[in-house]
């Protein structure tokens, strides 16, 4: 695994000091933590990745510490497509993409987020297979209604999330260990295209929008072969590195934000060595 760092990584959305230089956070055995900015395309050298699995922001006014959540639509986009892009490059010609995005959004304005990141990753590069449609059963969250008992003007909210499948160049996969880890009923499962388990809690983890552990451990054992590597450009509190790691993969986690690094690094080193 050859990584190069860069430094002096410009983000204009950043709510932070307006710099983030790139380098390693932390490394122990298949793992290394980044702290740095996906839209830094000499963040990372020649290609890496295996798999990607990750859940970028979904600009709804989520207070992080150190990303405006709240760009235009527009600004939102054309951020998606540069880290995409990014992520493209930094990619094998068998690498998977499983993008956790929202089915569309209501606040600001109605937005079709599902399909319009779809398309922009496309634009991309990314190649098209398959969305998985994530149950995420949370329905008795739900506080708007619009019209309340009234057609003028109700509102329609599906209690679900994506997780669109993508790839870069070719979806056989013919390199690697071809060690697969998954059970029959595993299999049988999560090549059903509905998954159905809950969320994660915001206050358990410490971070503002974590997903659980269930999440990255079925995409990291129905796409990906033991020793691969995966990366997710948006670690937030380190899910998919704590998973992979419990699953003999490789993994290598980004994240903007310092503070994000050190909760993910503690994370990895108090969980590594079981799976939940």
């Amino acid at each position: 695994m050859t990584i190069a760092t860069a430094t002096k990584t410009t983000r204009p959305q950043s709510k932070s000091c307006g710099k983030v230089d790139g380098h390693l956070y932390f490394s122990e055995n298949n793992l290394r933590i980044f702290h740095g900015d996906v839209l830094n395309a000499s963040l990372f050298g020649e290609p890496f990745i295996d798999l990607i699995v990750t859940s970028p922001p979904y600009n709804v006014g989520i207070e992080y510490n150190s990303n405006d959540d709240e760009l235009s639509y527009q600004q939102y986009l054309e951020f998606s497509e540069k880290w995409m892009r990014n992520c493209y490059q930094w990619s094998k010609s068998q690498t998977r993409f499983l993008l956790n995005i929202p089915l569309d959004k209501n606040k600001g304005g109605h937005k079709s987020v599902g399909s319009d990141l779809t398309k922009i990753a496309q634009d991309a590069g990314w190649q098209y297979h398959s969305t998985i449609v994530w149950n995420e059963g949370n329905i008795s969250r739900r506080s708007a209604w619009g019209s309340w008992m009234q057609a003028s003007a109700p509102y329609v909210i599906a209690p679900v999330e994506l997780i669109v499948v993508l790839y870069k160049e070719q979806w056989k996969k013919t390199e690697g260990s071809k060690i697969s880890d998954i059970t029959k009923e595993e299999f049988m499962e999560y090549t059903n295209g509905v998954w159905t388990f809950p969320g994660e809690s915001k206050k358990r983890i410490g971070h503002p929008a974590p997903f659980p552990k269930e999440l990255p451990y079925r995409a990291i054992k129905l796409f990906s072969f033991q020793h691969d590597l995966v990366f997710d450009p948006f670690m937030g509190s380190g899910t998919t590195l704590v998973v992979a790691a419990n699953l003999k993969r490789k993994s290598v986690g980004l994240d903007i934000d310092a503070s994000y690094c050190e909760l993910a690094k503690r994370r990895i080193i108090n969980e590594v060595g079981r799976l939940f």
